[in-house]
């Protein structure tokens, strides 16, 4: 079972700065460490077991054993965003920060509150101190900056140097983790430190909570309201606004009162519901004019790093544009900007309040206006809505990504089910045909790199109620960039069971999407040489029954696909997860 919070497992014999430093992520409402352990965390294991010898082991998170660092960081990343909790990931020094791959990306770019730590080499060579350099691995792991390492990619990092400090060490970096924007930090600790005899000491856990939320400054709110009221083609264009479900009420209050359309661009999350007659669309890596946006005439970007690609899609020249997000600058994208009139880092749900609640107070709506245009929104919607659905039939005995999408969304109709979606150049067609609509049933990683959804779903399913399916969709590349060994392993182990749709067009379809958008009449195109092909083709679904016992099948043809998804929805519903490999159309 999670810690309690607060709890603490020393005895009168035992307490180190690795008893002290898990008793502080108990307190600070960490329910689970995801690690892969080393040579570097013998105080760590120490701790567990005289915990679990004194009969108080519930004190501490619940150890989960990931043999793959990427796998660990997943789950803890989806974990915090299902809980809207903290978590924390234990690696190996230098190898398995190293190992922790592209999701410290994903993590920092979804704005994921998640504690890193690694052991570091030790410093003593001759058994100075416990825990001195004794295995020939000591020498070969020292790092110069072992925490240079992911610098560039967590909020704070930091060195454990004495664990008469340790608590407050870890609080802190969890204060700053979870204060918007949200994100990872990391900390290091020799084993010497980590072995260190100590007191037993408490810290207050209140004394170091996140910064409350900002708020717009009474002017702007005033500005923003009013440019809004009195537009004509008023529109919100928003990415992760959902990942606080409570702002998506307050999203539809907004955008109700004034007849405003919702455009979702790269969304990883419901930000507005896919059934309301006010949306207006999906947009990913769009290759044409998106006409909603070409016709704003007042634009209010929330909570996006990518509104739109200028590129290719961009918003009138005179459109009057303005930002309120979380991380409005984004200082860590080093290219980056929409010519906004005004920048404000505010809490979504808070912004939204404060505009909504002026246009009611100062009647600024137009009723006539906005009433007519909500009847064409609505229109528009309805029609959009039966075009996507004329394109959900197999095409000549072919299941395509749209008709696989359909029925998936069938499937888990009326279900409480939590959607992982990772299938990259399909992201916009499972936006546009599974159109989730429920606050928090839909999730990605927020980032750019891939293989999330394997460790993603076991940290998803963990998170959730026992009764609720958690269901990834995923490309066979991201399939396997998310080690689905180990990945199956860790949901067999810990009884986490789901669902896995893999969108298996036996190739990387990205790279030869991106080479024909630069050189479309190039020596690629011409020669159909991408370099991207998956043949011969691996089994994919195999490999979960291999490592993890699931249901395993490859369907290529459409009208066995329903009873498919059927039978392995059966088979989760059971506690056992099941993997599902759909044929698309070859690379």
């Amino acid at each position: 079972m999670p810690a309690a919070a607060g709890g603490q497992a020393s005895t009168a014999g035992y307490y180190t700065t690795s008893t002290a430093f898990l008793e502080a992520l108990a307190e600070a409402g960490v329910s689970y460490v995801f690690a892969n352990l080393g040579s570097d965390h013998p105080g760590l294991i120490e701790a567990y077991a005289q915990a679990k010898a004194n009969g108080s082991g519930d004190a501490y998170p619940q150890l989960i054993i990931c043999p793959h660092e990427m796998v660990a960081l997943s789950a803890a990343h989806a974990y915090a965003s299902v809980s809207r909790q903290p978590q924390a990931v234990v690696v190996h020094v230098d190898g398995g920060t190293q190992n922790l791959g592209g999701e410290v990306s994903n993590a920092m770019r979804g704005h994921i509150p998640v504690l890193i730590f690694a052991g570091a080499s030790p410093y003593t060579l001759e058994g100075e101190l416990p825990g001195s350099r004794n295995e020939f691995i000591h020498w070969i792991q020292d790092a110069r900056d072992q925490r240079g390492i992911l610098r560039g990619f967590v909020k704070y990092d930091n060195e454990i140097r004495t664990g008469r400090n340790v608590k407050q060490l870890v609080h802190r970096a969890l204060q700053i983790a979870r204060s918007d924007p949200a994100g990872p930090v990391y900390l290091v600790g020799p084993r010497e430190v980590m072995e260190e005899p100590l007191e037993p000491y408490a810290v207050d856990p209140a004394q170091f909570r996140p910064v409350e939320p900002a708020a717009l400054t009474a002017g702007l709110t005033l500005q923003i309201a009013t440019a809004l009221a009195r537009a004509r083609r008023p529109l919100i264009v928003t990415s992760y606004l959902g990942r606080n479900p409570d702002a998506v009420s307050v999203l539809v209050e907004l955008a109700e009162l004034l007849a405003i359309p919702v455009l979702e661009s790269a969304a990883f999350c419901v930000n507005f519901p896919g059934d309301h007659p006010l949306h207006c669309g999906y947009q990913f890596t769009t290759t044409g004019q998106n006409p909603v946006l070409a016709e704003a005439d007042v634009i209010l970007v929330v909570d996006s790093q990518v509104p739109w690609i200028p590129a290719t899609n961009r918003p009138a020249p005179g459109a009057a544009i303005y930002a309120i997000d979380v991380d409005p600058l984004k200082p860590t994208i080093p290219m980056w900007q929409i010519p906004a009139r005004s920048f404000a880092a505010a809490d979504s749900k808070v912004a939204l309040e404060q505009i909504a609640r002026l246009v009611r107070d100062e009647n600024l709506a137009e009723v006539q206006a906005v009433e007519t245009r909500r009847a064409e929104i609505a229109a528009a919607n309805q029609a959009r809505v039966a075009a996507l659905g004329a394109l959900e039939r197999p095409e000549a005995g072919v299941i395509t990504p749209r008709y696989l999408t359909a029925c998936v969304r069938e499937l888990l109709a009326g279900t409480d089910s939590l959607v992982l979606t990772e299938a990259i150049t399909n992201y916009q067609v499972v936006a546009e045909h599974l159109r989730p609509a429920r606050p928090g049933s839909y999730l990605g990683s927020g980032g750019g790199s891939l293989g999330w959804t394997g460790g993603g779903a076991v940290g998803a399913k963990l998170a959730s109620p026992p009764e609720r399916i958690v269901v990834s969709l995923a490309g066979d590349g991201s399939y396997l960039f998310g080690v689905p060994s180990s990945a199956q392993w860790v949901a067999r182990r810990y009884h986490a069971p789901s669902l896995t749709v893999i969108y298996d067009n036996r190739g990387w379809a990205a790279p030869r999407f991106s080479t024909l958008r630069v050189h479309p009449s190039g020596a690629a195109a011409a020669a159909g040489e991408f370099h991207a092909s998956f043949d011969p083709e691996a089994d994919l679904p195999g490999i979960a029954a291999a490592a993890g016992g699931a249901y395993a099948v490859t369907v290529a043809d459409p009208d066995e696909l329903p009873q498919v998804l059927k039978d392995a929805l059966a088979v989760v519903r059971g506690g056992r997860s099941a993997v599902i490999s759909a044929h698309l159309p070859p690379v």
